[in-house]
């Protein structure tokens, strides 16, 4: 949320250096060994089974269930939940092997169970069960997750069909950047640690100038274990072109500013009914530095680079996030919104002695629309979705940590930070996606951003400086392919005023 991860535009070598690295990191992605593919994470166009039907699991010999239904309303009334059942699908969507025997999965039924509101006893109730549907979805441990209602005159049984993403995995890569030139790139990633939903990430990066590394771990908040608190941690070192202090002004000694960070977080999490909270304490140490990462004090014009004027700044915080997560599916939603509010409270220790207060707000909205049709794939739904964001610093901050705005994540068309560095922000994308093929979309999109001139209350003023314009408009379009290695994005924008950007990453845009 608010956070811009994006290239630098510092001149043609660096365009040259971009597409040399994108072509190693497809070839590296191409060539990349895992010990499973991880699966999609919403449910297929199933359409073989009725969304009530009669089935016994001890009735192995008559036909299976190989491709479930995707229901988003379940008819029925006044019946009573008799029981609820957990099947496990294979990679062929079947929930018995060759022999008959079911499948087995590596969550247990119970957690499964303890996260639904709809319990055995209980009145049948539409509005509890599509929630409970979307929450399981919403796993990042499952890839599919659909159900079949066995309807009789004494109640209803509840048959849930989940097919669990393929961990853990590993991932490969590599590639040359202007900043530590050659490197390569080690990834590991489970999802499903226990078969209690906890997510551990982790990253290495290794090249002749640097080591980079990004680790976090999650034990999520368990609805089955109310006295029980989630918990997270990070810890992390990362090196990049500074987007503040790009290289439109250099350092004194003619260098692009390189910006580092390395630091760490701990955070305990709960849920309360549809709202997820995060209490965390967090420190980072932020310092510049030239091209042989020497700390730097000030640029070219003299413009200070740190609240303590070392070039090193410390951030120790405590922050407090609270989101309602309303998608029907946490991968690729076709409906539904995400909302999510924090507050982050500098504690001055350290270098800098830095006291600020840094808000942030974050909306997505999710509309299905059928202006063109559907070509009968739920890969590429027809929707319109939205997203608007506001954030603001209260007090002195480093400069380096103001509101980057501008770049593939942010104003489409511009480059990275190019739009402003600002105190406060506000900003909207609009898009339009739309189905072409089975895995290929298309997009068309809008982005505007303002620092509501809040650019020149930041130390040093670097963005007003830097002749950032403080506010800026991009629109274009894109194409989205789904491929096994995730969703290729490809975003060709127009800015207001008048550059023109290709990019390609991956994921959406939100």
């Amino acid at each position: 949320m608010g956070q811009f991860n994006c290239y630098q535009d510092v001149g043609n070598d660096r365009v040259l250096d971009m597409r040399i690295q994108i072509v190693i990191l497809i070839v590296g992605m191409l060539v990349s060994w895992s010990y499973e593919v991880r699966a999609e994470g919403e449910p297929e166009d199933d359409t073989n089974l009725p969304s009530i039907v009669e089935t016994h699991t001890e009735n192995i010999s008559q036909p299976l269930p190989t491709s479930l239904p995707s229901v988003e309303r379940a008819e029925v009334s006044d019946k009573i939940v008799k029981d609820i059942q957990i099947r496990f699908l294979n990679n062929k969507d079947k929930w018995v092997d060759e022999k008959g025997r079911l499948i087995e999965g590596r969550t247990p039924k119970n957690f499964i169970i303890d996260n639904l509101r709809l319990k055995p006893g209980q009145i049948f109730r539409n509005d509890l069960f599509q929630k409970d549907l979307e929450r399981l979805r919403r796993l990042n441990s499952f890839a599919k997750v659909n159900f079949v209602l066995e309807d009789s005159d004494t109640g209803v049984n509840i048959v849930y069909y989940i097919r669990e993403n393929k961990f853990p995995s590993w991932s490969f890569g590599g590639g040359d950047n202007g900043d530590v030139g050659l490197y390569g790139k080690l990834g590991y990633t489970d999802a499903n640690i226990n078969g209690l939903n906890e997510q551990l990430d982790t990253s290495i990066q290794v090249s002749g100038k640097d080591v980079q590394f990004d680790t976090s771990f999650i034990s999520p908040y368990r609805r089955g274990e109310p006295s029980r608190l989630g918990y997270s941690f990070r810890a992390f070192r990362e090196r990049d072109l500074s987007r503040t202090f790009n290289d439109d002004i250099k350092l004194a000694n003619g260098s692009t500013a390189r910006e580092g960070r390395f630091g760490g977080s701990l955070a305990v999490l709960k849920s309360f009914d549809d709202w997820d909270a995060a209490l965390g304490l967090n420190y980072t140490r932020i310092s510049l530095r030239d091209r042989d990462y020497n700390v730097a004090q000030v640029d070219r014009l003299g413009t200070p680079l740190s609240v303590s004027g070392t070039g090193i700044d410390d951030l120790v915080t405590v922050s407090f996030a609270i989101s309602n997560d309303q998608r029907d599916r946490r991968r690729n939603p076709t409906k539904g919104s995400l909302l999510t509010l924090s507050t982050e409270q500098a504690i001055p220790i350290g270098l800098g002695k830095i006291a600020s207060n840094r808000l942030q707000a974050n909306y997505i909205l999710y509309v299905p629309v059928t202006w063109i049709g559907s070509n009968g794939s739920t890969e590429n739904t027809e929707m319109i979705a939205l997203n608007l964001q506001a954030g603001t610093n209260i007090g002195e901050f480093p400069p380096a940590n103001a509101f980057e705005l501008g770049g593939q994540n942010s104003v489409r068309g511009y480059g990275g930070g190019r739009v402003a560095s600002a105190r406060s922000y506000g900003l909207a994308s609009f898009e339009y996606r739309f189905p072409i093929l089975h895995r290929v979309g298309g997009v068309l999109f809008a982005d505007f951003a303002s620092d509501f001139g809040s650019s020149k209350t930041v130390l040093g003023e670097p963005g007003i400086v830097r002749g950032k314009p403080g506010s800026g408009f991009g629109y274009g379009l894109g194409l989205r392919v789904k491929s096994p290695f995730g969703l290729i994005r490809g975003d060709l924008g127009v800015s207001d005023q008048g550059e023109v950007k290709f990019e390609v990453t991956t994921d959406q845009r939100f």
